[in-house]
């Protein structure tokens, strides 16, 4: 028998699991994403986001480790992106037979449109939050995203992770 959950802890999971519905559903897509006038589907917004937030071209294989998916959804993305024109590729410095790939300027340009659109859609929805109470959201929001790739670093590692 499994031990009995917090109920603060269940709460949390309940508002995660809502949380992420929320912003997954395909209309979200539409009014964040299409709003921005970025035609990409919900698949590829994560690598675009990803390739933004890296310091230069990546290998498509690191990327789909940080992204936690399969190398071939990585492949299809990159491909649309490149034929779209929001991602080229470029030989990697460390061995001429791979390449990287990286965003180009209508890439950045469409990340920070998704972005645009995206904080415009938080701000109206926390409208009615005071400045004060939206950093203390932001600072334990981030808190817990740390916390949660910490613990899933550990428990990816093993048991060896803990110096046994």
């Amino acid at each position: 028998m499994s031990a009995p959950v917090p109920p603060d802890i269940a709460e949390i999971e309940r508002a995660i699991s809502r949380v992420a519905h929320l912003l997954t559903r395909f209309r979200q897509h539409d009014r964040t994403v299409v709003a921005a006038g970025v035609p990409v589907d919900r698949a590829a917004v994560p690598l675009l986001r990803a390739l933004a937030e890296h310091e230069g071209p990546m290998r498509p294989g690191e990327l789909a480790v940080r992204l936690a998916v399969e190398a071939p959804h990585v492949t299809r993305q990159l491909q649309r992106l490149e034929r779209a024109g929001y991602v080229e590729r470029v030989p990697d410095p460390d061995d001429r037979r791979c390449q990287r790939v990286g965003l180009t300027g209508a890439g950045r340009a469409a990340v920070e449109s998704i972005r645009a659109s995206g904080r415009r859609w938080i701000g109206e929805a926390l409208a009615a939050w005071s400045p004060a109470e939206r950093e203390r959201l932001a600072g334990l929001v981030n808190r817990m995203v740390d916390d949660f790739a910490a613990h899933s670093a550990a428990t990816a590692a093993g048991p060896a992770a803990d110096g046994d």
